[in-house]
């Protein structure tokens, strides 16, 4: 049983530790991979953006998210969230059917995920979905992203949290 300290202490902690973090994201099994900027407007909004590429494009995606403490240990917190994706991309690209000329894409984004914030050390890792529309270009369904961000985290504070 946890005492009443340790119970302030845990509600204390629910949202996110930090502000501002900065990393790589790789997706699974096949991509995109680039890189990641995440700031909390808040203690339970933030702000995500990506820059990321494979087969023959690049995108830019923009995620306005609302974060919630699993309430299962601290640190751990679920996220959803939707944003939009603007892209390019060249014939070819494994999403779009073989007779696809390439271009420029734009269309709305969902995500999903947990996120881990470490006591000892400024990092923070994610794993989420992305699923993906296309309205404007290729018309159609982009398929569902997913992946791993490892974020290195600026404004870290250290906690020593007790359970």
């Amino acid at each position: 049983m946890l005492d009443e300290k340790q119970q302030k202490n845990i509600c204390d902690l629910k949202a996110q530790d930090y502000k501002t973090s900065l990393g790589f994201r790789a997706g699974f099994p096949f991509g995109p991979y680039g890189a990641s900027i995440k700031h909390f407007l808040n203690k339970s909004n933030a702000v995500e953006g990506l820059l990321t590429s494979d087969f023959n494009g690049i995108s830019v995606t923009g995620l306005y998210q609302f974060e919630h403490w699993t309430g299962w240990y601290p640190g751990i917190n679920w996220y959803w969230g939707v944003g939009a994706h603007a892209g390019y991309w060249d014939n070819g690209a494994r999403y779009y059917p073989d007779n696809y000329p390439g271009g420029g894409v734009l269309g709305p984004d969902g995500v999903f995920g947990f996120e881990y914030t470490f006591d000892e050390i400024p990092v923070n890792i994610a794993v989420d979905i992305l699923p993906s529309f296309n309205m404007i270009g290729y018309f159609g369904w982009n398929g569902i992203s997913s992946g791993v961000t490892v974020r290195y985290v600026f404004d870290y504070t250290k906690h020593h949290r007790t359970y």
